[in-house]
């Protein structure tokens, strides 16, 4: 696991250069990055278990997922946002694959806050094509959010709820830059979340 780490580390550093300069390099470091927590599930012995096939299937999606959104035109973006629906679903069947405890889905309470102030931030700045999909992005991204306190709370792993915080909290960059304000700040915060977030659930993948 340590050598996929370090490979996505070294190519988040270049992706963001790349995206500060605006320069096609992007189109290598983020697949590079994304490339290095997939290989770092496998090498954490994520393959053994049912789980962890679920949560490499979810792992791949997101790599498919950002590699669509390196496009600038919307039906990239609804790809990637198709593909990370599906990411979140699968990781939502991992989840429950691990086990879940009861009490744990009390996080359904403040996750179902979170998004609904989330969409009433984005609200005005929807186009009517794109609000159906963002609404039901966020749902599906919360009811992940709530499978990972709850499977940690049935066996503790306190990489499972801290990765999928950090890549739920890494969508609102996404969502700043594609929707509110664009700019390179978006990316210089979200990035390293999401794949700080991606790193600690592949090293939970192994088990």
């Amino acid at each position: 696991m340590v050598v996929p780490a370090l490979i996505t580390a070294a190519a988040l550093a270049w992706l963001l250069v790349e995206e500060r300069a605006g320069s096609v390099g992007r189109f290598v470091a983020k697949p590079v990055a994304s490339a290095g927590f997939v290989a770092g599930a496998l090498t954490a012995g994520a393959l053994d278990t049912g789980f962890g096939r679920w949560m490499i299937a979810a792992l791949v999606l997101s790599a498919l997922g950002d590699v669509l959104l390196l496009g600038s035109s919307e039906a990239t973006f609804l790809g990637g946002l198709g593909s990370f629906l599906t990411a979140h679903l699968v990781y939502g069947i991992a989840f429950l694959v691990r086990g879940v405890a009861a009490p744990g889905l009390l996080a359904a309470v403040p996750f179902a806050l979170f998004a609904w102030q989330v969409l009433r931030w984005l609200g005005p700045h929807l186009s009517d094509r794109m609000r159906g999909p963002v609404v039901a992005y966020a749902l599906v991204i919360s009811v992940m959010g709530v499978l990972a306190v709850a499977t940690a709370s049935d066996v503790w792993d306190w990489r499972i709820p801290a990765g999928a915080g950090m890549f739920v909290v890494s969508d609102l960059a996404v969502a700043r830059d594609k929707f509110v304000v664009p700019g390179f700040s978006n990316r210089l915060w979200g990035l390293p979340l999401y794949y700080g977030g991606q790193l600690l659930l592949a090293s939970a993948a192994g088990g």
